[in-house]
C-alpha cells in the first residue's frame, strides 16, 4: 500500500516503549483483552462519528456503523475494522506514539515491578491500542479521516520505532487494525473462538460487532430493562464492560429509573477495588451518557460531584436532545439536575447499605472512604449527609478495630453533652495512650480518635453535626458537661512550690510555647499541650505547612499537672535555688516529650543533647561497689 521511500520513521515515547516491551514479553495468559480494548476503540470511532453526524448534517450517510472482525488463515492476519471517524498522519503520530492520560505512567511504574499481574485495566490509562502487541508481531493502522479523501498506513513490530506512510488504494472511511499474529496464536483466526471472545467481553458494545457477517453481540441495553428481567449476571458483565474490569465483580450496583420531574434511566456501580490506593494514579473516568439510547458522551465527569469520581455507570435520559454539542453539554440545564439527583440517590443508597449490611459498608469505606469524606469540603447541600457517613475509632468499648459514625456517637453522648470530641495523631497506638484522655475516661466521655489528618480537616469544614460542635481535645475551646464529675484530683490544692517550678519552666521554654500553665484535667500526666486558638489541631497544623508554607504556625499553650509525681518532686526541689538549672531542664524535655506524645518532632539535637545530660547526671549517682 505504500513504498519504503514513501515512510517517514518515528520513535515511541519513552513509557510506549516500556510498554511495548512488557506487551511483548508478556507471560500473562490473558491476552483475550487485547480484543476487547481494540474492539472498545473501534465503538469509541464510531461514537465521535456518530456525535459528528448529529450536529454536522455534511457528514451524515447511510452507511451502517458497525465493526467487523475478519481473520485470515492465509496470511495469519486478523483485522478488526470499523467505518467510524479515522485517523489523520498528526493524529497517528499524537495517538498512536504516546501516553497523554494522566495516570498511565504510574500504571506502567506498577506494572514494571510486577513478575506477574494481571493486564486487564490497561483500557482505563488510555494505552488500550498497545495490547495489539500481546497477540501480533507486527500491527498495522490503514485509515482515513472523515475529514480526508486520502489514507495513511501505520505500521510497528514493537520494537520502538514505528513508520507512517500515505496509502497507495483507495481506503474506506474508519480504521483496520491489521494484527500479524504470533505464529503459537492462531486460535485467533478460528470464528468459533472470536466469537466467544466478543460474547464474554464486548457483548455490551452499542454497535454491531460482525464475525462473517453474523452480528456476535445481541445484547439489550440492560439499563432500561425493568430491575426484576435483569440477572446478576448481566449486571456483572456490564460493569466489567464499562469498567475494564474483567475479573471482578463490583461490589454493589444502584439501577434507577425515574420519570418526574427528570426522566431518566441510570446504572451505577462501585468497584471492589480502589486502585488509587495501589498507587495507580487517580481513575479518570466518568459516566457515559446516552439520550434515547444514543452515546452522546464517554465519560462525562460532570454528572457527579469530584467525590464520587470512582463510580462507574451510564445515564440516559430522555430529556436530554440529541444534537447537544460537546462544547455546550456541559452547560446545559440538565446536567446539574441529573448530578444533584444522581448524588441524592447514591447517598442515600449508601445510609441504606451501611444500616442493613454493616460489614459490606465497611469494606466499601475502607477502600472509598478517603475519597468520599472530600465532599464535607465540597458539598454544602449534603455535606452533613456525608458526615453521616464517616466512620472512626474511639474510645469506646474493649474492640479496638470498632469503627463507629456520628450518629452512633450522639447516642452514646452524656447528658447535656455539647461537643463531639476528638483527638488527632499519626498512630492510633499513640492516640489511645494519649495523656489528655485521661480526662474524658474519668467522665466517662467518648472521644473519637483519628489516625489521619484529613479526617479531622473534613470535621473543621463541617463545624457541627445535628447541632453539636466538633471539637478537638488539645484545644482550649473543649467544655465538659455538668452532669459529668470531676475527679477528686482536679480539686486537690497543688504542692508548695508549684508556681515557682511554673516559673522556671516559662524562662526555659518561652520561645516555643505561648504559655505555661496549671491544669487539672491530665490524669496521672505530668504535661500536655493544647490549641489556644481552636480550629485545627497542631498535629493537622503541621501537615498543612508541609504542603503549604503559608500555613502560620501558632505557639501551643503547655499545660502542667500539679499532681503528677514528677511535678511534686520537683515543687519541692525549689527550696534549693541551685536545683533550678535542672528543673529548666526538666521543663525543656518534658515539652519534647509532650510534642512526641502528639506524634510531632521535636528539635533532634537539642533533644538528644538534653537526654545524654541526664543520663550523666544519672550515672553520677550510682555506685560502682557492690555494698
Amino acid at each position: 500500500m505504500s513504498t519504503a521511500a514513501d515512510q517517514q520513521e518515528f520513535t515511541f515515547q519513552a513509557e510506549i516503549a516500556q510498554l511495548l516491551h512488557i506487551l511483548s514479553h508478556s507471560l500473562y495468559q490473558n491476552r483475550e483483552i487485547a480484543l476487547r480494548e481494540l474492539i472498545s476503540n473501534a465503538s469509541d470511532a464510531l461514537n465521535k462519528l456518530r456525535h459528528i453526524q448529529l450536529t454536522e448534517e455534511q457528514y451524515r450517510d447511510d452507511q451502517p456503523l458497525e465493526i467487523t472482525l475478519l481473520p485470515d488463515e492465509a496470511t495469519t492476519i486478523l483485522t478488526i475494522q470499523d467505518n467510524g471517524i479515522g485517523m489523520t498522519r498528526e493524529e497517528l503520530v499524537q495517538n498512536l506514539g504516546t501516553i497523554a492520560k494522566s495516570g498511565s505512567k504510574e500504571f506502567l511504574t506498577k506494572l514494571s515491578h510486577q513478575s506477574q499481574g494481571d493486564l486487564s485495566l490497561i483500557g482505563q490509562f488510555g494505552v488500550g491500542f498497545y495490547s495489539a502487541f500481546m497477540l501480533a508481531d507486527k500491527v498495522e493502522v490503514v485509515t482515513r479521516s472523515y475529514l480526508e479523501s486520502c489514507g495513511w498506513v501505520w505500521e510497528s513490530d514493537g520494537s520502538g520505532r514505528f513508520a507512517i506512510s500515505a496509502a497507495t488504494e483507495d481506503v474506506p472511511r474508519g480504521a483496520q487494525i491489521r494484527l500479524h499474529l504470533k505464529s503459537d496464536l492462531k486460535e485467533f483466526l478460528q470464528p468459533t473462538r472470536l466469537k466467544e471472545i466478543v460474547r464474554r467481553y464486548s457483548t455490551f458494545v452499542p454497535y454491531p460487532v460482525k464475525i462473517e457477517g453474523q452480528t456476535v453481540n445481541d445484547q439489550p441495553p440492560i439499563w432500561v430493562e425493568p430491575k426484576h428481567q435483569v440477572t446478576a449476571e448481566q449486571y456483572d458483565g456490564f460493569y466489567q464492560w464499562l469498567s475494564h474490569r474483567s475479573t471482578e465483580k463490583p461490589l454493589w450496583h444502584l439501577h434507577l429509573s425515574a420519570d418526574s420531574p427528570l426522566q431518566f434511566q441510570a446504572i451505577l456501580y462501585c468497584p471492589e477495588t480502589n486502585f488509587e490506593l495501589l498507587g495507580f494514579g487517580r481513575m479518570e473516568h466518568g459516566l457515559h451518557l446516552c439520550a434515547k439510547r444514543i452515546l452522546v458522551q464517554p465519560d462525562n465527569q460532570d454528572l457527579l460531584p469530584e467525590y464520587l469520581h470512582f463510580l462507574y455507570g451510564l445515564v440516559d435520559s430522555a430529556d436530554l436532545p440529541l444534537n447537544v454539542s460537546r462544547e455546550t453539554l456541559q452547560d446545559h440545564l440538565l446536567i446539574p439536575k441529573l448530578r444533584r439527583v444522581l448524588t441524592r440517590k447514591v447517598l442515600d443508597h449508601l445510609s441504606t447499605l451501611a444500616e442493613e449490611d454493616a460489614g459490606k459498608y465497611r469494606r466499601f469505606y475502607e477502600e472509598f472512604g478517603s475519597i468520599l469524606r472530600t465532599g464535607v469540603a465540597s458539598d454544602w447541600d449534603n455535606r452533613e449527609k456525608i458526615a453521616g457517613l464517616m466512620r472512626f475509632h474511639s474510645t469506646y468499648g474493649d474492640d479496638r478495630e470498632a469503627l463507629c459514625s456520628l450518629d452512633d456517637y450522639l447516642k452514646r453522648a452524656a447528658e447535656g453533652q455539647s461537643q463531639i470530641y476528638y483527638l488527632t495523631g499519626l498512630k492510633r497506638e499513640t492516640l489511645a495512650n494519649h495523656p489528655r484522655l485521661a480526662a474524658f475516661r474519668q467522665r466517662q466521655l467518648e472521644v473519637l480518635l483519628l489516625d489521619d489528618p484529613v479526617d479531622e480537616y473534613a470535621l473543621v469544614q463541617l463545624g457541627t453535626y445535628h447541632e453539636k460542635r466538633l471539637v478537638s481535645i488539645d484545644s482550649a475551646d473543649v467544655q465538659f458537661p455538668e452532669s459529668t464529675n470531676p475527679a477528686e484530683s482536679e480539686t486537690a490544692a497543688p504542692p508548695a512550690g508549684f508556681e515557682r517550678v511554673l516559673e522556671l519552666f516559662r524562662g526555659a521554654v518561652d520561645s516555643d510555647v505561648q504559655e505555661v500553665r496549671s491544669s487539672s484535667t491530665l490524669g496521672p500526666a505530668a504535661c500536655s499541650l493544647i490549641n489556644p486558638q481552636g480550629g485545627y489541631s497542631r498535629v493537622l497544623q503541621q501537615v498543612l505547612r508541609q504542603n503549604a508554607k503559608e500555613v502560620p504556625a501558632v505557639k501551643p499553650v503547655m499545660e502542667i499537672n500539679p499532681q503528677a509525681a514528677l511535678i511534686g518532686r520537683l515543687s519541692e526541689l525549689t527550696n534549693n535555688p541551685d536545683n533550678e538549672e535542672f528543673i529548666r531542664e526538666c521543663g525543656k524535655h518534658l515539652l519534647a516529650c509532650a510534642q512526641l506524645q502528639d506524634g510531632l518532632n521535636p528539635n533532634p539535637q537539642e533533644t538528644s543533647a538534653q537526654m545524654l545530660k541526664f543520663m550523666e547526671e544519672l550515672a553520677q549517682t550510682k555506685r560502682s561497689i557492690i555494698v
